[in-house]
């Protein structure tokens, strides 16, 4: 803004300069021309004088040359111009200057001529005789005495000319005072024009640069303080309008950031325009990296990059699922929609939703069915065919039909474990089954354990043990403590060979975060668990050896009851085991049940 200050200045100074000198010019054409009509008048009155004071004489007298050429000497010393007499047909008869012999025929000098028709007349010419600038005042004379023709007085302007120049002088001394105030008077009136304009152009560029806290500080009723208001009021504006859309922007980016559902943008150049953070976690990628690059760059998910292009050429809404691996078998719906404004398409939103989990659980869903078919049939078949050969007559040994009714009986008892543990598993899942909390004495619990488990522990010749600290205590539900371990116990004396040993302990456990939990062990030396099956153990109806768990009695159900009471417990459950060496299972329930877990 200074540049524009300085030439503010400038012009200004200019348009002052070229009005003073305009100014100077006239005043001095003004003080000539006043000067010579001064001058003019003053000869005017000087021949009028002469005309009533000076002795004429005829012009034609011999002497006429003589007499007229002294008294225009005596008369030139007198008024210091020079003084002509000529006769009416243009002859010099006298002249203060020059001898009249030598002198031209003056008919034709414009004085003359202008005194001829009007009395007087007046010119201003260069004087070859006396070589400057020369005033001529003529008028015409009649005397009694023989005169008529013209007396003419002339002056040279050399006086005019310095009273000019003295004037120029005290004028330009004027002038550059003048010129220096209107210099300072000129940068005064440009600083406070252009003072406001950079403090609102300064206020512009603090805006400009999104520092919306900005604002022109003035208070002026002129152009210039309402431009300054319209400048505020339009700060205000924009930054009302910036934190709407600043807030609407983080609510929109919680919302992207915190759906569970991935969010892929593509534009109809095919350029990923938007990566929300479930989309970027889904394809192992960054937004940062993606934007603005070609979706193709997703190329090593080929199922889903193929999808993408497919709705891209159709423009139309696709609905599909595909598997990605990242690292592992992932299977994502992909739903995507064209994005289209004011008419115009412009590339498609995808909405990624992972449904692994989904199509597990709804496979597991479909497994529980036919295992539950499958597992109710068997018992259900036997005691069917049984029955009706005992019905049929075809049995008449009392020992074959008691054996066939034993069995009839055991099978029942079957379908009644089955039925129950099915019961039991869909109460705790659909979480029917409150805790009832209350302390409980870990060593007179597992002493009444171990004595309850004896019996089928000395048909096997399996040494049962506990290690449990007699003064440990933990809150949790008793009897569903109770089912969790007898379970465990049960598989443990079932998978163990004759002569093995199956282990309990319990240890107190301090955590990082100040609670505590306690850490139970149920060991065997059992025939262990292949480590493909590790994984799966807790799942409903699944068996490592089906053959034998079907002829123990075993539902296989039991180890998914107890990895769901021991989450209602809020703990967690694993296992270790080796084959042929025996299997772990570790359990850390907290000491302390949260109130609202009661």
């Amino acid at each position: 803004m200074r540049p524009f200050r300085i030439r503010l200045t400038f012009i200004l100074m200019f348009l002052i300069g070229i009005s003073m000198l305009g100014a100077g010019f006239t005043m001095a054409q003004l003080f000539k021309d006043s000067h010579i009509v001064a001058l003019e008048e003053n000869m005017s009155r000087e021949i009028n004088v002469l005309e009533g004071t000076l002795q004429f004489q005829d012009m034609n007298a011999p002497d006429a040359y003589t007499y007229y050429t002294g008294q225009a000497e005596k008369i030139a010393k007198l008024t210091n111009s020079r003084v002509t007499f000529i006769t009416k047909d243009g002859r010099v008869i006298g002249d203060s200057e020059k001898d009249p012999l030598l002198m031209d025929n003056h008919s034709n000098r414009e004085e003359e001529r202008i005194a001829a028709k009007e009395g007087i007349g007046r010119a201003i010419r260069y004087s070859d005789t006396l070589k400057r600038e020369m005033l001529y005042v003529a008028a015409t004379v009649t005397s009694e005495q023989g005169f008529d023709g013209y007396i003419r007085l002339s002056m040279g302007l050399d006086a005019v000319d310095k009273g000019l120049n003295r004037a120029w002088l005290y004028m330009a001394g004027g002038l550059v005072l003048l010129f220096i105030a209107a210099t300072l008077v000129s940068y005064k009136v440009a600083s406070s024009m252009t003072s406001p304009l950079e403090q609102i152009t300064r206020v512009a560029r603090r805006i400009t640069d999104l520092d919306y806290d900005a604002r022109v500080n003035m208070k002026r009723k002129d152009e210039i303080g309402q431009l300054a208001a319209a400048i505020n009021v339009m700060a205000d504006s924009l930054q009302a309008q910036l934190k709407t859309i600043r807030d609407n922007e983080d609510l929109l980016q919680s919302v992207l950031d915190n759906m569970t559902g991935g969010i892929l943008m593509v534009s109809a150049e095919g350029e990923v325009a938007l990566l929300n953070r479930a989309a970027e976690k889904m394809l192992d990628v960054d937004n940062s990296d993606m934007a603005g690059r070609s979706f193709l760059e997703l190329k090593r998910h080929y199922e889903l990059t193929r999808l993408v292009e497919e709705g891209l050429s159709r423009k139309e809404a696709i609905h599909e699922e595909r598997s990605i691996y990242n690292p592992g078998e992932r299977i994502i719906r992909l739903d995507g929609v064209p994005m289209t404004q004011d008419g115009s398409y412009r590339g498609m939103l995808f909405l990624l939703q992972e449904v692994t989990e989904i199509r597990r659980l709804e496979k597991m869903r479909s497994e529980f069915v036919a295992n539950v078919s499958h597992e109710l049939k068997t018992p259900v078949a036997a005691v069917k065919g049984f029955a009706e050969t005992l019905l049929g007559g075809g049995v008449t040994d009392e020992k074959m039909a008691r054996s066939f009714l034993q069995i009839i009986y055991d099978e029942n008892e079957r379908l009644n474990r089955l039925i129950g543990d099915i019961l039991e598993l869909s109460k705790i899942e659909s979480k029917r089954t409150p805790l009832v909390c209350s302390p409980v004495h870990l060593s007179a619990f597992f002493d009444s354990m171990l004595e309850t488990m004896s019996k089928v522990a000395e048909k096997k010749n399996i040494s049962l043990s506990a290690k449990v600290p007699e003064e440990l205590f933990m809150e949790g539900d008793e009897d569903k403590l109770r089912q969790i371990f007898m379970n465990l116990l049960s598989n443990a004396i079932n998978y163990t060979h004759e002569g093995g040993s199956v282990r309990v302990s319990a240890v107190n456990k301090q955590n990082y975060d100040g609670t505590e939990s306690v850490i139970f062990t149920v060991s065997d030396t059992g025939m262990g668990i292949p480590r493909k099956d590790l994984p799966r153990i807790f799942e409903r109806f699944y068996r490592v050896d089906k053959a034998r768990s079907r002829s123990s009695g075993g539902t296989g159900l039991g180890l998914s009851i107890v990895k769901h009471l021991v989450e209602l417990h809020r703990g967690v459950i694993s296992v270790q085991s080796n084959l042929g060496i025996g299997s772990s299972f570790i359990l850390e329930l907290p000491l302390l049940q949260e109130e609202e877990g009661v």
